[in-house]
């Protein structure tokens, strides 16, 4: 392993032997890697402040044992720290790291680092609704596995129109047309903007909190996790 510097969000910490901490890092150019820091649980470590969960880091990795790296420097580039204050954004933070840690794990994608940080943005900005966050983070992560939502269709193929009403099939991945179904438009238009602009944009839609919590148990059951 060449040394290299990248940014980097810490997907999972491990404390070995008395000061050493095994780190899981989310980098855009080199996927997952595996380093150790050394001493960094030590109180006067110069490591410690720039590596924290929840966070953008900076690191320099250097050559190690095998494929275990080495961080030799590493700088906090924006912590998050709102996301520490609230229960409910907390569990939905662990919940985006373990997702996309097993997405990235298996697909080799840059975008996953940037939907990551965009999620811990997004759910560190105590203004928006949570549920805009979690609703748009199951669309894009769908997307990035190559299962995103069709959003122009329903399950027989037919154009989703303004006055038609839908169910949503978990077994389809799909709206159903029903005359009188739980569904509507508003939800199509909704998951549709979530799908392309982020949680900040789409909570400037009029009645947005009317349709939200309908549009996020979507897009947790279109999503196979």
């Amino acid at each position: 392993m060449k040394t290299f510097r990248t940014k980097a969000i810490v997907l999972r910490r491990t404390d070995f032997g008395e000061a050493d901490r095994i780190l899981n890092l989310l980098t855009p150019e080199h996927g997952i890697v595996s380093a150790i820091a050394r001493g960094v649980r030590r109180e006067k470590s110069k490591l410690a402040g720039g590596i924290e969960l929840f966070a953008r880091c900076d690191v320099t990795v250097g050559s190690g044992r095998g494929e275990l790296g080495i961080i030799t420097g590493a700088r906090l580039e924006t912590f998050y720290s709102h996301i520490m204050t609230d229960y409910d954004r907390l569990q939905f933070g662990y919940d985006a790291l373990k997702q996309v840690a097993r997405a990235a794990d298996q697909i080799d994608e840059p975008a996953f680092f940037d939907l990551l940080d965009q999620t811990f943005a997004s759910i560190d900005d105590m203004s928006l609704d949570l549920r805009l966050t979690k609703t748009w983070f199951w669309l894009q992560l769908a997307i990035l596995l190559g299962v995103g939502m069709n959003l122009s269709t329903d399950a027989n193929g037919m154009k989703l129109v303004e006055d038609a009403r839908y169910n949503f099939s978990e077994a389809d991945h799909a709206f159903v047309f029903h005359e009188r179904g739980t569904f509507d438009s508003s939800h199509v238009k909704l998951l549709r903007l979530l799908s392309a602009q982020s949680p900040k944009v789409a909570a400037q839609v009029k009645g947005v909190g009317e349709l939200i919590s309908d549009c996020l148990w979507i897009a947790e059951r279109a999503v196979a996790h």
